[in-house]
């Protein structure tokens, strides 16, 4: 007899790449998936700007910090509880190698146009590792560029279609549609589109979460 064909399970994946509770919350999403082959899940990634309005060049990381914390020493102490979460997860969180806070819109374009043609999970942990682990300026095409031909894109096209305004307009829409949704903050996770929950989750929530799901 053949066997049933695994379950399916559609998971929107609401994020940005500036964001280090996404980075979190999206590595423990991918283990727990890794150790549940039998499920088929569908990942579609969401952008979400949480610095729309931040200059194409990025801004110094100093001058964002007071705006956003108040000042360094507050923002050292919330940096620092993150960082010790991701060392559990084998996530080497270097916020002190970071200069520039970037715009996140030329990554996520990116993910969208090259999703195409290769893993867009392993395209989103590699742009995740070279801003958080590496302090490279994911706002820049070149930064970009170099990542995607790791993950084995033609760096010159790459290039080519950073230089130009392909996908802008979807970020900005899914951006639009997330906020319409009420999602306010990121990393958000909407499991065959009824069942949402939002946050860097331990991952025994997510599998609650997906178990869920299942049940209906």
């Amino acid at each position: 007899m053949l066997a049933p064909p695994p379950p399916r399970l559609s998971i929107e994946v609401v994020f940005d790449f500036v964001c280090p509770w996404c980075h979190l919350g999206i590595a423990r999403l991918l283990r727990v998936l890794a150790a549940r082959p039998d499920l088929q899940a569908e990942l579609l990634w969401r952008p979400f700007l949480l610095n729309p309005d931040i200059a194409p060049g990025g801004t110094p990381r100093q001058d964002w910090l007071a705006r956003k914390f108040g000042g360094e020493e507050r923002a050292r102490r919330l940096h620092g509880a993150i960082a010790e979460l991701g060392a559990a997860e084998g996530i080497p969180f270097r916020f002190d190698l970071q200069r520039r806070v970037p715009s996140s819109l030329d990554a996520h374009r990116l993910l969208r146009w090259a999703g195409r043609q290769v893993p867009a999970a392993t395209l989103v942990s590699a742009i995740f590792h070279a801003f958080f682990a590496e302090g490279r300026d994911i706002g820049q095409a070149e930064t970009l560029a170099a990542i995607a031909a790791a993950e084995g894109l033609d760096a010159e096209e790459t290039r080519r279609f950073l230089a130009g305004q392909g996908e802008t307009e979807w970020v900005h829409l899914e951006n639009l549609r997330a906020h319409r949704l009420g999602i306010n903050g990121v990393p958000c996770f909407l499991v065959d589109g009824v069942h949402a929950i939002a946050g860097a989750q331990e991952p025994e929530v997510l599998e609650r979460l997906i178990e869920v799901a299942l049940a209906d």
